[in-house]
């Protein structure tokens, strides 16, 4: 199995509460030894600018910005969807340490191998996507049973 985990996230300020524990999971991945990649797409990729993080803070976590320099000091990686990233014309010059913006090809190369990878997206009513290496897709609800495989 590959020792590679992935967080994919979708939401900045539009869910705090997703954004930060994406990134509490991600410093879990890091400090155990995987290596970790964070990718940012749809608003997710705000978060990639300097300053954009400032006050988000969910009660009983520590603030995002310090999950995310803390994620970045042991060596995590933020891959930023491009074209997320220029349809929200944003500055390229002003990312966050450790983000690099990217195409979709860099992501499925870092998955490939089977990776793990948790998503935190879409509506609230779906909880989390699990890829798990070699076992394809399986999508959880609100009461956490498998929806698709």
């Amino acid at each position: 199995m590959a020792n590679k985990f992935c967080v994919s996230l979708t939401h900045s300020k539009d869910n705090t509460d997703k954004a930060t524990v994406a990134f509490v999971v991600a410093n879990a991945a890091v400090g155990s030894g995987k290596e970790t990649l964070v990718f940012l797409s749809v608003e997710a990729v705000r978060l990639a600018q300097k300053g954009y993080t400032d006050g988000m803070h969910e009660e009983g976590f520590a603030p995002l910005k310090e999950l995310m320099e803390n994620f970045a000091k042991a060596g995590g990686s933020i891959y930023v969807c491009s074209p997320c990233f220029k349809k929200r014309k944003l500055d390229e010059n002003n990312l966050v340490a450790g983000a690099a913006i990217v195409g979709g090809a860099k992501l499925v190369e870092f998955l490939s191998d089977g990776s793990a990878c948790v998503s935190y997206q879409g509506p609230s009513s779906y909880r989390r996507t699990i890829r798990a290496a070699g076992k394809g897709m399986t999508l959880y609800g609100p009461s956490n049973a498998a929806l698709a495989t």
